[in-house]
């Protein structure tokens, strides 16, 4: 629906309807489904496996899954086969239409329909679904980002079928869409998309773990898989709230706004209880993830007023990024249905937490064995050790690349503050694995932490089994128990581009593992113990079990000769330089052009981001705030003039010095539009790129803060009978 015309009034009567709402009177009919029936729902709108091996004849079926369970090549003759299966089992459930789903650069989703409904000669009509239709797909690839891999001119792009992520249905009241996921690249084959380069990543990884693995002695491993689990942090407000606030629409964030009384400073909204309303949401967004495959397994609220995680169990890295986009797309519909928007976007409100989406990273066998398991010895167990050196190695050689895949101008207010780890990259191994490295290097001090029971001292309660070592909120990469967990991507993005870059990096790390322990020669055995030495040694500097957050550990950092690239601008620089090209050339993973492309997108959704956010400013201070700010200022002066005809002998300092504070307040905020304005057009006269990026972080952004300075002083002046947008303190806590 269209935007309601912003006003005070309209504003009073949404908090009134708001106030008077019943936790079901804006959400859709409950659904009621027996907690035992909960298997059969899950992923009963999937072509998955199980429908798979009931509808694909066994010899097409067995085809398909060597090549899912091995990597082997497809075999092409099976396309028609399989287009007619998943044809006729997306018709019964009331599927219409087939779409290629797919990721473009801009960092989300984009798919096009084409009905099954296919006319005849004799006016009558057919439902076709060829195998070709399913392998290949042909959108128009001028519009999408590419970065100057295709002309605008040249509208030729590919997508392709991507057999690893199952198709899904996704419903309507009106009827269903088989949804193919896929990849997308251009007429010469080059990648348009985040998919491309991550499935690339993935065979990179699995062939250096499969040598290392080889080395070690273990030869039954066909295929090694990188594993995510991504945590998602959003935030929920009215939605009738959500549509006064422009910003809030055309950005996701509040570019205004003066903090509320109350925040997150009690610390009573994390993990408290969950309101009825937004469980009843909750319940009807997992419902609809189980019933897409999806893997849900947690909810909670998170720290800040209103804002909540979800999180899934781990899938190989392909599905597990596909699952979350889904996730994304659906919790925003799914929250629409209940009269709520959901907020994904970094930092939505000033002066409190933002949100994160930490991606959990592991390496996986095929016969399930964890790669990164330490086990009860991990000084004695080899195989974690060359991985969790690995690991190291590449963090240290590649933290300007991790620091890249999690830059954005949302993650810019994130990053070291409000509980966010620092845009500094170090790795936290906890007290048990820093001190087996420590005795490794030969210190003199290490001692490692041990796993135990925890005792409460009251008789009746159990002792509780703990694990070796504390967990590290403000570390950027912490190893958590059989996993890294990478925390400081942002709630918004994609987590293909910051997989993609740990898969190569790690890929890059073995393989340099494994030459080093073939070049040794003697004895296997002491031969990997001194590389993973020789590795630690070289790269301890990365290593920090301390607080990210002091200005110590900056200065310690800068002291080891570690990155700290505080904006995305900075972080972005160094993508492209000579090491990282030559790394990705070197796996397959993406070529010169494809390297150039993503560093031209990301500085682009940099200056395009800002730029809209800039412009919504202007438009909400010009046209909102500035005339609240007169009219309030008219109607004090008239006050103060009155009073002083009634009543001469009245002091009325009080109301003049009031008076002067909105005065100069609202001459300010004029003349803060006017400036910002003049940068917002000058951005266009920077060249495209780093200069670009340089001069919107510089400006730009100083002239929105300038800006919103006046604004939210305002808001504390103005009377609130006249202030148009609803306020934080509404916001964040009516529902």
């Amino acid at each position: 629906p269209p935007l309601i015309e912003m006003s005070a009034l309209q504003r009073q009567s949404t908090l009134a309807e708001i106030a008077a709402r019943g936790p079901l009177d804006a959400a859709p009919d409950p659904r009621r489904v027996s907690a035992d029936r909960l298997p059969e729902i899950f992923g009963c709108k999937v072509f998955n496996d199980a429908v798979q091996r009931r509808r694909l004849p066994k010899p097409v079926y067995k085809a398909l899954r060597r090549t899912l369970d091995t990597g082997a090549v497809l075999d092409p003759s099976i396309a028609d086969a399989v287009a007619a299966a998943m044809k006729d089992w997306a018709i019964e459930n009331g599927a219409t239409h087939y779409t290629h789903w797919f990721q473009p650069m801009n960092g989300l989703t984009a798919e096009k329909h084409d009905a099954f409904l296919t006319p005849t000669l004799d006016g009558d009509a057919i439902q076709e679904f060829s195998g070709k239709q399913l392998v290949l797909g042909e959108p128009d690839a001028s519009s999408l980002p590419s970065g100057g891999v295709r002309n605008t001119f040249e509208a030729r792009g590919y997508t392709g079928w991507d057999p690893g992520s199952p198709a899904f249905l996704r419903e309507t009241e009106f009827g269903s869409t088989l949804t193919v996921p896929t990849v997308f690249v251009s007429y010469t084959g080059e990648a348009l998309d985040t998919k491309t380069p991550l499935l690339r990543s993935c065979e990179a990884v699995d062939a250096q773990a499969r040598r290392m693995l080889e080395l070690i002695g273990e030869t039954d491993c066909s295929k090694v898989a990188s594993t995510i689990g991504p945590e998602q942090e959003y935030f929920l407000v009215d939605r009738s709230l959500q549509r006064l606030r422009p910003d809030l629409v055309y950005c996701g964030r509040t570019l205004l706004g003066g903090r509320p009384p109350k925040g997150q400073e009690l610390e009573d909204h994390y993990f408290s209880q969950t309101p009825r309303r937004i469980l009843n949401f909750m319940m009807d967004l997992e419902h609809t993830l189980w019933e897409l495959g999806v893997p849900a397994k947690t909810r909670h609220g998170e720290v800040a007023p209103h804002q909540f995680e979800l999180a899934p169990v781990f899938e190989s890295a392909s599905v597990a990024i596909d699952h979350n986009m889904l996730c994304m797309e659906v919790l925003e519909d799914v929250a629409e249905r209940h009269g709520f928007a959901a907020l994904l976007h970094e930092k939505p409100f000033a002066g409190v937490n933002g949100s994160v989406k930490h991606m959990n990273w592991s390496l996986a066998k095929d016969n399930g064995e964890n790669l990164l398991s330490p086990g009860s010895t991990p000084a004695e167990n080899q195989r974690f050790m060359v991985f969790l050196t690995a690991v190291i190695r590449a963090v240290d050689l590649h933290q300007d690349l991790l620091r890249a895949a999690i830059a954005s101008a949302g993650n810019d207010h994130r990053l070291g503050a409000n509980a966010a780890p620092p845009a500094i990259i170090s790795v936290y191994l906890g007290d048990e694995l820093q001190g087996v490295v420590d005795g490794i290097l030969g210190k003199p001090d290490a001692s490692a932490g041990k796993a135990g029971d925890l005792r409460l001292g009251v008789n009746t309660l159990p002792p509780l089994p703990i694990d070796s070592s504390d967990r590290n909120r403000t570390s950027p990469f912490a190893f958590t128990g059989a996993k890294f967990e990478f925390r400081a991507l942002g709630s918004s993005q994609s987590v293909a581009f910051p997989a993609m870059v740990v898969n190569t990096a790690v890929a890059e790390s073995l393989d340099y593992l494994a030459t080093q322990i073939e070049s040794k020669g003697g004895d296997r055995t002491e031969a990997i113990n001194a590389v993973v030495k020789e590795t630690l040694t070289a790269h301890e500097r990365i290593l920090f079990s301390g607080d990210n957050y002091t200005e110590e550990w900056a200065a310690e950092a800068e002291r080891r000769g570690l990155l700290n690239l505080r904006d995305t601008p900075s972080a972005l620089e160094p993508v492209n330089n000579p090491d990282n090209r030559a790394m990705f050339e070197r796996y397959g993973v993406l070529s010169q052009r494809e390297l150039d492309s993503r560093s031209s997108v990301l500085f682009s959704n940099y200056v395009e981001r800002l730029k809209v956010e800039a412009g919504s400013l202007r438009n909400l201070a010009a046209t909102s705030v500035l005339p609240a700010a007169l009219d309030h200022q008219r109607c004090v002066a008239e006050s103060i003039t009155a009073t002083q005809a009634a009543a001469p002998n009245l002091d009325l300092s009080a109301q003049s010095e009031h008076l002067a504070a909105v005065v100069t307040a609202t001459t300010g905020l004029q003349r803060s539009i006017e400036a910002l304005e003049r940068a917002f057009h000058a951005v266009d006269e920077r060249e495209e790129g780093q200069a670009q990026a340089n001069f919107v972080r510089d400006e730009l952004v100083a002239a929105m803060d300038t800006c919103r300075g006046f604004a939210d002083a305002l808001e504390g002046l103005v009377d609130d009978a006249l202030w148009p947008l609803p306020k934080y303190r509404e916001l964040l806590f009516a529902h």
